[in-house]
């Protein structure tokens, strides 16, 4: 049986297998799910073996909120031998197909992260044990360094359940992760004051395509930083040049008010409202109900107050997938409401926790004002 493999946070498994359950019947795809509860892993099995190339051609992986990356089984679990563990995977791959990238993976989990090693230390002979049969290509694309459009082939998923046990799969290179595991390695900046601001820096590697960070994501633009305090996202946007107003009943860090990028104006961020429309960028991980977030967001954008917004919606303890459903609706419904065209994303990223972080922006002119 053709199965879909999706990594998603530990414990948030529930909300990954209903999404991608919900999204497959939409196209008329269905099956059932083997979930591995805080292993961060989601198994949908598919009735129809034919139906799983077919899923993951038409529907984006950056539709998924909760699923970080996925693949199509192509072998059911292997045991592996203490010895020729090479030779093994690679008869049971077979020589049909080809691929341009190995991709060593294990779950997110304590158990997976020890494992790493014993991955490593694989990779190099698998590789070469691979290439030898013609069923790795010679040389492996620089995902980094390529745009989400540009990618193209497909990439063989081993995915080590243990040392003893491997599953294996591919994936479509335009239509995955670039990150093994849908994981990016970001470095805390020192000079940051919270651990918060590697949210944002994710946020904008995740929704932002590098090649638009020149107009998108560039000094010189004026920005607004609702529930800033300490300052960590602040501190992705004077890292980058901007002008920043962050508004917060708390203190901000000294280190961030000497850049001289940064206006601390003490005040509720639900009662702020910028007296000229030249911000482009709205950034906001206040902590509060879901609803009333997605609400302003809408609004910022909605009454131009700002260009493109970048927040997190906090997730409640249960109906979690419910709640995100609704929440991100809601911002469809005013923008519908409106008639005006725009882009709306939503992940749960590698540093979120509790809450999901949303891109959105409008691409049609904002209607007259009656």
């Amino acid at each position: 049986m053709t199965s879909i493999v999706l990594y998603c946070r530990p414990g948030f498994e529930k909300e990954c297998g209903a999404e991608i359950q919900e999204k497959a019947s939409w196209n008329e795809m269905y099956g059932y799910l083997t979930l591995k509860k805080n292993q961060g892993l989601v198994f949908f099995h598919l009735h129809d073996e034919s139906h799983g190339e077919i899923l993951m051609k038409k529907l984006p992986l950056k539709r998924l909120i909760f699923a970080r990356q996925w693949f199509i089984t192509l072998t059911e679990k292997i045991d592996l031998p203490d010895y020729n563990r090479v030779e093994a995977i690679v008869d049971a791959l077979g020589t049909d197909w080809q691929y341009d990238e190995l991709r060593m993976e294990t779950a997110d989990t304590n158990d997976g992260k020890a494992l790493s090693k014993f991955c490593r230390k694989l990779a190099v002979p698998l590789r070469q044990g691979l290439r030898k049969v013609k069923v790795l290509t010679c040389k492996q694309s620089n995902a980094d360094s390529k745009t989400d459009t540009e990618q193209t082939g497909t990439i063989l998923h081993a995915l080590f359940l243990s040392g003893q046990e491997v599953i294996l799969g591919f994936s479509l290179a335009h239509n995955s992760s670039k990150h093994i595991m849908g994981i990016p390695r970001l470095k805390f900046p020192s000079q940051a004051p919270s651990r918060s601001t590697l949210k944002l820096d994710e946020a904008f590697l995740h929704f932002i395509p590098k090649n638009e960070w020149q107009e998108r994501l560039t000094s010189g633009m004026n920005a607004v930083d609702l529930g800033s305090a300490p300052g960590g996202w602040t501190y992705q946007l004077v890292r980058r040049g901007m002008m920043v107003t962050a508004i917060d009943n708390g203190a901000m860090a000294e280190s961030l008010m000497e850049t001289g990028q940064v206006k601390h104006k003490m005040m509720d961020g639900f009662k702020y409202a910028p007296m000229k429309q030249n911000v482009y960028w709205l950034v906001c991980d206040m902590i509060e109900k879901p609803q009333r977030v997605a609400k302003l967001m809408a609004e910022w954008l909605l009454n131009g107050y700002c260009k493109e917004a970048m927040f997190n919606l906090k997730l409640p303890m249960k109906g979690r997938y419910q709640q995100v459903t609704e929440d991100l609706q809601s911002i469809k419904d005013a923008f519908s409401e409106h008639k005006v065209k725009y882009e709306l994303y939503a992940k749960h990223l590698y540093y979120d926790r509790e809450e999901i972080t949303v891109h959105a922006r409008l691409l049609s002119p904002l209607p007259p004002k009656q």
